[in-house]
């Protein structure tokens, strides 16, 4: 799929429900900002710093827009601030596709690469990583491919429970123990149920951990370093979810994550019960990791492909 993807009528109709909230409540401090302002001063984007930081877009990502902004100014000698949507839109699409060279709005796979292909999923509790890994076996499922899930986050019942729950709806495999089993022994026994199965995709739930916990952070390597005994070059990828509700903290998470283990995808939950949507500019502009997934509802296709245009087309679009 080329960068400039186009989302279906249903798909961009449940973007733009999902980011309500974001966007109602940037625009109306937008329109307070800059009320009474006929030109983008000092004074206004000084107000739009403040705005763009309040909104959990970052300070790195803040000052590289305000400083694309100034640039424009002084370039056009003069802009409305009628105009100012327009520019802000333009410069942060621009911002966000600098580093991008291909986004898809499928779920699809490498077709070159030998399956199955491994993800391992890691993140806190209470991010909604099971169900996002639920909603992700889904949207592989309708795509034709075979999923089996493992439930390696033995630590909580609760945690085997729903992700089981969710393999029965979506109508796909799963590979659990006993509460308390061995992470590492759950994943080896997946990826050995998937080669058995010949199946195109394992997901691989993990025990919610914070950074700073050394013991389950080295765990993530047991499991690695397992898996690899039946897939060489396993895990594929090691999808990091992060709340978007939450805000900075879902920044620092993402920092500490990517400090910690080899993350190579990000997705953003939660983004339909939050006016903090703006983190997803934050953290796709700083990590250069890809966003490639974002919740943005309770049902099983509320997962999209992360689409920087569609995005920023839909936090805009009037």
């Amino acid at each position: 799929m080329g960068l400039f993807s186009f989302l279906t009528k249903d798909k961009k109709q449940s973007l733009d429900k999902g980011l309500e909230k974001t966007k109602e409540a940037f625009f109306s401090r937008l329109s307070r900002a800059i009320v009474g302002k006929t030109s983008v001063d000092d004074e206004v984007l000084d107000s739009l710093e403040e705005l763009l930081i309040t909104s959990d877009v970052g300070v790195e990502t803040t000052l590289r827009i305000i400083q694309r902004i100034e640039d424009r100014v002084k370039k056009d000698k003069y802009l409305g601030t009628k105009e100012l949507n327009k520019i802000l839109k333009e410069e942060i699409v621009q911002l966000l596709t600098e580093s991008v060279t291909e986004t898809s709005e499928a779920f699809g796979l490498p077709q070159t690469m030998k399956r199955p292909y491994v993800i391992m999923v890691v993140g806190v509790n209470g991010v909604g990583k099971t169900t996002t890994i639920g909603k992700l076996a889904y949207q592989f499922k309708q795509q034709g491919y075979e999923v089996v899930l493992g439930a390696a986050d033995t630590f909580r019942a609760a945690a085997v429970d729903q992700l089981s729950i969710w393999a029965e709806r979506v109508g796909v495999s799963i590979v659990k123990q006993s509460m308390g089993s061995d992470p590492a022994s759950v994943a080896y026994d997946s990826l050995k149920s998937a080669l058995a199965k010949k199946a195109d995709v394992v997901i691989i739930d993990t025990a919610g951990r914070l950074h700073n916990r050394i013991n389950l952070m080295n765990e993530l390597t047991k499991i690695k370093n397992v898996m690899k005994k039946l897939v060489p070059d396993a895990p594929h990828e090691i999808l990091l979810i992060l709340d978007a509700s939450t805000g900075q903290n879902a920044i620092e998470q993402a920092r500490q994550f990517i400090a910690a283990t080899e993350v190579n995808s990000l997705a953003l939950t939660k983004l339909d019960g939050t006016a903090k949507g703006g983190v997803v500019l934050g953290i796709s502009d700083q990590f250069k990791i890809p966003v490639k997934y974002i919740g943005i509802g309770e049902k099983q296709d509320d997962l999209q492909a992360f689409d920087p245009v569609a995005f920023v087309d839909s936090l805009f679009d009037d």
